[in-house]
């Protein structure tokens, strides 16, 4: 009884597989025939990886801070993120681009970094010391 079991379960794995493709499903599945071209899914292989570590004017690390990136000479904001636990951050934006990066915490003066993600490179590590905003608490 016990060689049962087995087969039995192999049986059941074979059923609950998917049926191999049939002749006719390709006919049904081009997406491509409407007019629109199929998308090209977005790879981050080529990405530039912007990463640093945000502190307080006291030299502890600072979580929850927003970083805001944009493309050069533009006025949206494309990005945003906040800081960590511990004050890391990581963005990953597309190659080939100058990015301006604003870090702003309240009670803190806002800072403005140029980001070059057109030369050399994959990667810009920064680190930010954030100042207390003029006439604010001490």
């Amino acid at each position: 009884m016990a060689a049962l079991v087995p087969s039995f379960s192999l049986a059941f794995a074979r059923a609950q597989e998917p049926a191999p493709p049939s002749a006719s499903s390709p006919a049904t599945a081009p997406a491509s025939t409407h007019g629109k071209p199929a998308k090209k899914k977005y790879s981050h292989t080529n990405d530039f990886l912007i990463r640093g570590t945000v502190f307080t004017d006291k030299a502890l690390s600072f979580p929850g801070v927003q970083l805001r990136i944009r493309k050069a000479g533009e006025k949206k904001f494309r990005w945003e993120s906040y800081t960590n636990s511990r004050g890391e951050f990581a963005v990953r934006v597309p190659q080939g681009s100058d990015y301006e990066m604003v870090v702003r915490a309240k009670g803190f003066a806002e800072q403005t970094r140029a980001i070059d993600a057109k030369s050399g490179g994959n990667e810009e590590s920064m680190v930010f010391r954030m100042l207390p905003a003029a006439g604010g608490k001490g």
